[in-house]
Parts: C-alpha cells; structure tokens; sequence
C-alpha cells in the first residue's frame, strides 16, 4: 500500500485494505478512504469521562458534535477539534477523549452533515463534494454557534478556549484564529497555508487560506508541518514564516518535521509517525498552557 502523502487524503490507487481494515473501518467507526490495512489506531476508553454527540444551534440548523469532557464537577479549559475532510470519524472521537482526559472539554462539530458524511465512503470525488459545500462563511458560523453553545454550559470556562485541527481542520484552525477573539490560543496540524490553484480541490477564489490574513492573527499558534508533504512544500512553509515575523506576531511558532509524512498524528494511517506525532502533542499541550489554557490536573 502506498503512503498517504497529500493534504487531501489519498487517492485510488492507494487503496489495497485487508479484511481487518475493512471490518474497523465499518465497526470501529474509522474513515475508509484513508484507513491503512495496517492499521493499530489508538484507543481512548471513557472511563471518567462523559462523552457522546450533542446538538448545537448554529442559527439555521443543528448540527451533531462529538463532546467528551471529564465527569467531575466544576469548570474545565476548552479545546474545539476540527476534523480533516473525513469528518468526525473514530479518530477525531478519540482525539477528543485524549483531551478530556487531561480534564479539557473537546468539542468537534460536524461542518459536513448538510451534505453528507465523509468518513464512509471509498470515492474521493464525493468526498471533494462533500467537503466543497462547506464554505468559509459556514464554517465560521458553525464555529460561532458552537462557541456560544459552549459559553452556555455549566462546566465550560469560557474565558480558557483553545482550538486544534487536523489537514482541513489545520487551515481552519489557523482561519479561526486569524478571524475569531475567543480563542486563546491554537495548534495547526499540517494545514494547508496558501490557496490551491483555480480548479484544483478547493481551489473557489473566495476562498482564504492562513497566510493571506496573518496580519490579522488575534492569538498565537502553533503549526506542526512535515517535510515529506507533498501538498504543503516547505517554501510555503517558510513564507508563513517570514509572514508571522514581518506581521510582528512573534508569539507564534512552527515545528518542522522533515522525515514526516503529511498526517503524520493520525494513527490509522500509513503516515502516522508515533515519533512526531507525541513530540507535537506534547508541545500542543505545552503551547496551551504557556497561553493560558490550561486544566488543573496539568
């Protein structure tokens, strides 16, 4: 099986999954387009925790989230999770399990059930569909509800919000944090930085992409980019780079891992790299706490 190098997910030719995989990918609930018939992904039991969907008014629907957030009393640090183009799928379910463990409430929402549910389907073309639908003035909208979703929960401290994405998710990240004040502080994983060209996935010239309103950051991030990247080249890289100093936003970083594979944190693929992805994690978590978004038991 080939290696998952593209921000995108993989294409065709690199599906050859086991049995095994196949029966994960129904029942343990994983993306099937991207799932490596090698996979071993991580798991995240929820003892302690309180976890599952919930619904979120985001003004012209609800729309389901994943929550998982400690059973304990009191108000805990907030990090909403943004998925890749494979929605919210086991991983990303998971993702926030990790976190609520730390004691954080994690959030993922769901930008693409008006249009369908990514993470089941082995055809890259209905993906790319799926995905396109959800435009910048959505997501922002999305994201806003479920910001205001969240200030009304009891156990949120809505002063410690903190964001995090994965591919798409990463680009979001970044946009959030370059559009939004109520966040702290996020953490980019292999975002894309720059527009892709007219008539490539995404490529809708009303689109923008982080390095187009670096001046506009409101809180500091941190990216997590690899070297073998084929959709994300290391001169766009360096450009966000030399974007963030020449823009004065000191406090944000870029951690480089060049022998990487783009998804490189995501467990059930063939580019998961364990190495990076806890080096990342754990300067993920490190980067929040230095921002003020930090739980008690940290």
């Amino acid at each position: 099986m080939k290696t998952l190098t593209r921000p995108e997910g993989t294409q065709p030719s690199d599906l050859n999954l086991s049995r095994r995989a196949l029966a994960l990918a129904a029942f343990g609930g994983y993306a099937v387009y991207a799932l490596s018939a090698e996979a071993e992904p991580v798991h995240t039991d929820g003892t302690g925790l309180v976890a599952g969907m919930v619904e979120v008014d985001v003004g012209d629907r609800l729309i389901p989230a994943y929550q998982a957030r400690p059973d304990a009393k009191g108000r805990f640090p907030v990090v909403v999770v943004i998925s890749e183009v494979f929605g919210v799928h086991e991983y990303i379910r998971d993702t926030c399990r990790r976190l609520a463990k730390l004691g954080y409430v994690a959030i993922a929402p769901d930008f693409f059930i008006r249009a369908g549910d990514p993470s089941i389907t082995n055809d890259f073309n209905l993906i790319r569909k799926i995905v396109g639908t959800a435009t910048d003035k959505q997501i922002m909208n999305d994201l806003g509800g479920t910001l205001s979703y969240l200030k009304a929960q009891s156990f949120v401290d809505k002063s410690r919000m903190a964001i995090t994405g994965f591919c798409w998710g990463g680009a979001i990240a970044w946009l959030a944090c370059e559009r939004l004040r109520d966040f702290r502080v996020g953490a980019a994983w292999y975002g894309r930085l720059t527009p892709p060209k007219p008539g490539e996935f995404l490529g809708e010239p009303n689109r923008q992409w982080p390095l187009q309103l670096v001046p506009s950051l409101k809180t500091p991030v941190i990216g997590f980019y690899a070297g073998k990247d084929q959709g994300i080249p290391p001169a766009d890289i360096e450009a966000m780079r030399a974007a963030l100093l020449a823009a004065g936003q000191t406090r944000s970083q870029i951690n480089f891992y060049p022998e990487s594979q783009h998804g490189f944190h995501a467990d059930y693929r063939t580019s998961y790299d364990p190495v990076a992805a806890a080096d990342g994690w754990t300067k993920m978590l490190a980067f929040f706490a230095a921002n003020g978004v930090k739980p008690k038991a940290f």
